[in-house]
């Protein structure tokens, strides 16, 4: 089979690998229809998250089920199917408590060694491991492009608004409109809050607007300012979400929040870095951050998407073939896209 592989920081290709087999009665073998290139794949391309030469990468994918080991009973042969981007036992303490994104055996597809050695999904088929909690069947009239964003995007937009407890009425302010900034932009508008989406690139900052958020340009207008003024009865916002995952972005969300407010980091932190933690005791704020729990949010987040009460479809601008990946990542990375779906 074709699969998309890391070969050294700015270099991926197309290679021939093994068809993958069921090797454990938990498992479940998927041909995969459409997956996608993700803001996260953009840290390996880069050498940020460190993954071994000839790694089949990617993590989104909705696919047909091709074959399932013998304990597999939520899905089977034949089904239209989407999947999470990490897989879990379902057995261990934390499985138990219902926070799968930390299960001890947890595994993430296509990082490499450092989560799990589980072989990546942009390829014509994938292993899952763990079937019954990673994949859903997809809903009849949820197409494709829509149900890639189950298992990762939008569930971590979902998670975001979720986990910060955002509650109608409240204003919340999303730094960054990337594809999980966007959904998060749309989760938060259906949780009944109003919204203050912040961005630098216009094309995101209208259709943030499209979805009924007002749009803050990051370097054209004074965004402290501005949001100060938009919530003057309250003096900041309650929630604010950090979808780009800097420590500058983490430092003007601490400033954009109201006293006793939230502040919530969906972007990735692999690294140290410096913050004003004063400003956050002194704020009395709430912090919470970690990987999105996308397989206790799935099936909410997919009836969502079923009904129309989520649409995440504008946000792809690109459809490419596999063979096209190598230019897929480029394009991506110049920024040139901002929903890329790779179809086999």
């Amino acid at each position: 089979m074709r699969a998309v592989t890391f070969q050294a920081p700015g270099e991926v290709r197309l290679d021939e690998r093994p068809v993958p087999e069921v090797r454990a009665p938990d498992q479940a073998i998927v041909r995969v229809r459409a997956t996608g290139v993700c803001g996260s794949d953009l840290h390996i391309y880069h050498g940020r998250v460190q993954v071994e030469p000839g790694f089949t990468i990617g993590h989104e994918y909705v696919g047909t089920v091709e074959a399932v080991g013998d304990a597999v009973t939520r899905v089977r042969p034949g089904d239209r199917v989407a999947g999470c981007f990490l897989t879990a036992c379902g057995t261990c303490i934390r499985c138990v408590r219902g926070e799968y994104q930390r299960c001890v055996r947890s595994r993430t597809f296509g990082f490499g060694a450092t989560l799990g050695s589980l072989q990546g999904t942009q390829a014509e088929y994938a292993l899952i491991p763990g079937a019954d909690l990673t994949l859903r069947r997809v809903p009849d009239g949820v197409s494709d492009d829509v149900a890639l964003f189950a298992g990762d995007v939008m569930g971590t937009g979902y998670h975001g608004v979720a986990a910060s407890e955002l509650r109608a009425g409240e204003v919340a302010a999303v730094l960054g409109l990337g594809p999980v900034g966007l959904c998060a932009v749309q989760v938060a508008k259906l949780a009944g809050a109003r919204v203050l989406a912040i961005d630098s690139v216009e094309q995101r900052l209208r259709l943030a607007e499209s979805f009924g958020a007002t749009a803050l340009h990051l370097h054209e207008q004074d965004v402290r300012a501005e949001v100060k003024a938009l919530t003057e009865d309250r003096g900041g916002a309650d929630v604010t979400i950090d979808a780009v995952g800097h420590p500058d972005a983490f430092e003007l969300a601490l400033r954009l929040t109201r006293e006793c407010g939230r502040v919530q980091c969906l972007g990735i932190y692999a690294e140290r870095a410096e913050v004003h933690l004063g400003l956050a005791w002194l704020k009395s704020l709430t912090i919470r951050g970690g990987q999105a729990n996308v397989i206790a949010h799935i099936d909410p987040v997919l009836a969502m998407l079923a009904d129309g009460r989520l649409d995440p479809s504008p946000l792809i601008t690109h459809h490419m073939a596999l063979d096209d990946a190598a230019k897929a990542y480029e394009v991506f990375d110049r920024r040139e896209a901002l929903k890329i779906v790779l179809t086999p």
